[in-house]
């Protein structure tokens, strides 16, 4: 690595994030943490920031030895009347989330945090921020709901579903970032990295 370039880090192993991350065109590696994502903050867009910031800083624990980390971690959530739908539990958990969004428009959120060796004072800085989309979604017959529950897609995404696979049978409307609702906001991220950065921000990875 040359000197003064960061090595990105990216914090998840989801291969949607791996996807999205890869089309800046810089390398990078992947170190994920356990965590139990449990925040004491109450407002969605808090909630889904702090997480990301915990994931960021297990992560750092874990890539101690990497030289000049730039780790990039995010954590996604579905709202709906200020509820927040995380993962289902199981298909008939799916089953129930995915029936309480149908036929409404619901939030998705996005926090990111970037967590680095600032150049200037020498000193770990982190970076936090969010993006929001809204996705409304049809009503869900129930061919279409036994259709999408019996691939199994649902069972690992927030809010119960994918945007990227046959949810979309039911997706009417996605007003704002798709890649937001996939789980990484790249668009934001490469506006928040020139922020930081400067407009070169490339060379220094």
């Amino acid at each position: 690595m040359e000197s003064g370039k960061f090595t990105l880090v990216l914090g998840s192993q989801s291969p949607r994030r791996k996807e999205l991350l890869s089309w800046l065109n810089i390398p990078f590696k992947i170190l994920t943490a356990d965590l139990d994502e449990v925040s004491e903050e109450t407002q969605s867009e808090k909630i889904a920031m702090d997480i990301a910031s915990q994931k960021a800083f297990a992560v750092l624990e874990q890539g101690a030895t990497i030289e000049r980390p730039f780790i990039i971690s995010s954590d996604t959530i579905v709202v709906l009347d200020n509820v927040l739908y995380a993962k289902p539990k199981d298909t008939e958990d799916a089953r129930r989330i995915l029936t309480i969004l149908s036929g409404k428009t619901h939030q998705v959120i996005t926090g990111v945090s970037f967590y680095f060796l600032d150049p200037n004072t020498k000193k770990m800085r982190e970076h936090l921020f969010y993006d929001s989309t809204e996705v409304t979604f049809s009503e869900i017959t129930k061919d279409l709901m036994d259709n999408y529950l019996a691939t199994g897609d649902s069972l690992d995404k927030a809010g119960a579903y994918g945007i990227q696979g046959p949810s979309l049978t039911f997706i009417s409307k996605v007003n704002g970032s798709y890649s937001n609702v996939v789980g990484f906001p790249l668009d934001k991220i490469v506006s928040e990295l020139t922020i930081i950065l400067g407009d070169d921000w490339k060379k220094s990875f």
